[in-house]
């Protein structure tokens, strides 16, 4: 074999050519040469500085690629920015990011990165979202174990969906094998997180400066100088359009900033309006920030505010439970008896679909069924947002308002300075009327309380408490989740007495007779979520009676409220029902009033909550109705064919062999386990060997109620206003006895109006 010798790459240029080939390789090879000459006197080239990111993801691409998803918050890819029924997202990058809002709050899941080796100082990522600790957030993890973690910024409601940076000293993990894990494991308010562009990095990113207001636009600003001449201002709605930030600055009257999407006469979802008679006529300043020319030309002065043709039947609108016209809702506020109607105040945005613009909305109603909405009672202006609150009569003027021979309407409302211009801190204020709520005056001494907590303070709940003949206000203290009692003489000077802990947002209070005795009362509290104490109160500080907290409502139902000083002395509570309106021009909706009573039960005293009898009226007469018949496995079902949407149902069935009672309405089903004693996933006892519910069916919605309302759950219909087809009920895994079923068809609130 021949010897073999290493021959420099000098020599081979050095050899003759022969070929053509070889002089083509020459050509080649001498650019090469010359540049390895060089180098070999330079020395090698700079390596990448140690300080250069390192993207672990940027979540731009079309799936999460090598990323394992668990649960449905996070859906199959990254979310492109904002999802339905959400807040404007900002702060991200690119195109997309993590979002677990796919769904709203409800869903949950896990996001997890494959291995990956630190190799900087710092992991530097955008973090926005829930800032429940260990339930939405991102984590690291070394050895399987949790080493870092955080959580995005918002716990209540009026936050805002920006994504800042948040940064991670790593330096002692350097060389280490981890994992990244996104976590969403909340359901309830805030119950979700959003990520993006995550990196290694020697050099912490700089926290961006959040924007003023929540998604403020920036871009082509527009400007006109008008006098009122008509009713209204009108503005185009396009929640898919341009977002757009218009301030009205008037001679006379209040200053108003807000955002909305802004169409054009010829894309609008619905249009919203701004009363013009408290500007008195004068000029007022219109500017819009982000809209286009065609948008900002179609903002105009109208008499009327047009709504679509067939308003209030719409697909999805609820046929028997209240929503407002158009935009969204959120919390029912201010509820009062007045001067025989029944006022009911709401958060709302009137100028589009999502969450925003917090405005007090204002229905009334002869009978808590028919209701007809006025204009909106309480807009935002430079202290802040209108937060919720509540209503009261002041009988006897201790406020001073009174000038004619009404009795005076006070609402007490929180201002949510985060949004005033400038922002401050969220404080509390009052606002009256002398007309039975048709028009509202803002106190001038406001704010009536300024902050107190150093947090979020807010949802004033007052009340007159006779006893010690003075005002109570219970106040959610957001710096500490708990609820602070206050005292007055006036409404305007308030003195914090004492405070209870265990509570987030919205506090009710009210005293109850157990069993309808007068001379043995109890007082109840609770907060958004409805759960609840039973105890004592003596107008200054609550003692309940048991340590845990007790349940009625269920579902998608919160930040409830009661009617003060309704006239027969019940205590009705109405909740906000979280169900979204896809494609329709309003959003959300409301529970049906519910009466509230105390009644002793084997567990001791319980608050229940059935439907108020006024409902009934709504029944169409001859129901379909079974009595005393025996379902088995011969015979397991008993069904009726219907062709309408709205329906009351009572079922009473007496258990014999059957494991299960099941009623199916279209494509929902409510299930009674027998066994296991619950009513879908509320518990719910057996009396005498038996059990009733009843069902109230609605266009997008039903609601269960348990034993005439020891327990209510509040869901969104799966086929969302489709006719349900046919109602049955079924016995499963043996016999049954259906003492009665009752199907009512439910007439329209809306119909003939």
């Amino acid at each position: 074999m021949e010897s073999s010798r290493i021959i420099s790459l000098g020599e081979v240029l050095k050899q003759p050519l022969a070929t053509e080939s070889e002089k083509a390789m020459k050509k080649i090879l001498l650019p090469a040469v010359c540049l390895l000459l060089i180098l070999s006197v330079l020395g090698p080239p700079p390596r990448v500085a140690a300080d250069d990111d390192i993207l672990i993801n940027d979540f731009e691409a079309a799936d999460y690629g090598e990323w394992t998803v668990e649960g449905e918050a996070f859906g199959r890819a990254p979310a492109k920015g904002t999802l339905s029924g959400q807040m404007h997202v900002s702060g991200f990058e690119g195109e997309r990011l993590v979002n677990s809002f796919l769904g709203g709050d409800k869903p949950t899941g896990k996001l997890t990165s494959p291995e990956f080796t630190i190799q900087r100082d710092c992991i530097k990522f955008l973090i926005g979202g829930g800032g429940h600790k260990g339930k939405t957030c991102i984590n690291l993890l070394i050895d399987g174990k949790v080493v870092l973690s955080a959580t995005g910024p918002n716990l209540q409601p009026g936050g805002s969906e920006f994504l800042n940076w948040e940064n991670w000293d790593v330096k002692q993990y350097k060389g280490k094998t981890a994992v990244l894990q996104v976590v969403d494991a909340a359901s309830g308010g805030w119950g979700h997180i959003n990520v993006d562009q995550i990196a290694q990095t020697d050099t912490p990113a700089k926290k961006k400066p959040a924007p003023e207001v929540a998604g403020a636009p920036t871009g082509e600003t527009f400007e006109r100088t008008f006098t009122p001449a008509k009713k209204y201002l009108l503005f185009p709605v396009n929640d898919k359009g341009p977002k757009a930030r218009v301030i009205l600055k008037p001679e006379v009257g209040e200053e108003l900033q807000f955002n909305m999407g802004m169409g054009d006469k010829e894309n609008v979802d619905f249009w919203g309006h701004v009363a013009l008679a408290p500007y008195g006529g004068k000029p007022i300043s219109l500017t819009v920030t982000g809209a286009t020319q065609e948008g900002f030309d179609s903002i105009l002065q109208a008499d009327t505010v047009p709504y679509v043709p067939n308003l209030y039947d719409e697909p999805l609108r609820p046929q028997f439970h209240f929503s407002q016209k158009v935009g969204w809702n959120n919390d029912p506020n201010g509820m009062c008896y007045a001067n025989g109607e029944y006022h009911l105040f709401f958060q709302h945005n009137p100028f589009g679909w999502k969450w925003g613009n917090m405005t007090w909305g204002h229905a009334v109603s002869k009978d808590m069924v028919h209701w007809t909405q006025l204009e909106n009672a309480l807009l935002f202006d430079k202290l802040g947002t209108m937060f919720s609150g509540t209503g009261a009569v002041d009988k006897a003027n201790t406020a001073g308002f009174k000038t004619g021979d009404k009795d005076v309407i006070v609402l007490a409302y929180t201002y949510a300075g985060r949004f005033g211009y400038p922002p401050c801190p969220y404080t509390q204020a009052i606002a009256y009327s002398n007309d039975n709520g048709r028009t509202f005056v803002k106190y001038q001494g406001n704010p009536t309380l300024p902050n107190i907590s150093g947090g979020s303070d807010r949802d004033p709940k007052i009340l007159w408490h006779e006893p010690t003949k003075k005002w109570v206000m219970v106040l959610y203290l957001a710096n500490g989740k708990r609820f602070g009692f206050l005292t007055s003489d006036d409404l305007k000077d308030w003195e914090q007495v004492s405070e209870m802990g265990g509570f987030h947002e919205c506090p009710e209070l009210f005293e109850l007779p157990v069993d309808g005795d007068e001379k043995n009362t109890r007082w109840v509290i609770f907060g958004a979520d409805a759960q609840y104490f039973i105890g004592n109160f003596d107008g200054r500080e609550f003692r309940p009676d048991h340590e845990k907290k007790h349940r009625v409502h269920y579902g998608q139902y919160y930040a409830s409220q009661t009617f003060n000083q309704t006239p027969d002395g019940r205590r009705i509570q109405i909740g906000w029902a979280r169900i979204p309106m896809p494609g329709m021009p309003f959003n959300q909706t409301f529970s049906v009033p519910t009466n509230l009573t105390l009644r002793t039960t084997e567990e001791g005293i319980r608050m229940f909550a059935a439907p108020i009898k006024e409902l009934e009226q709504l029944r169409k007469p001859n129901p379909k109705t079974v009595v005393n018949t025996e379902l088995t496995a011969e015979a397991p079902a008993v069904t009726f064919e219907v062709a309408d949407q709205l329906f009351d149902i009572l079922v009473t069935v007496k258990q014999g062999t059957a494991a299960k009672a099941m009623l199916r309405f279209g494509e929902n089903v409510a299930t009674y386990d027998f066994n296991a004693q619950k009513l879908d996933e509320l518990p719910l006892k057996m009396k005498d060997g038996k059990v009733t519910f009843r069902v109230l069916v609605d266009r997008p919605m039903y609601e269960l109620i348990g034993s005439g309302g020891v327990c209510f759950k509040t869901s969104a219909r799966r086929d969302m206003g489709q006719p349900i087809g046919a109602i049955s009920l079924t016995s499963e895994g043996g016999s049954l006895i259906v003492e009665s079923l009752d199907v009512y068809e439910m007439k329209s609130i809306w119909k003939g109006r």
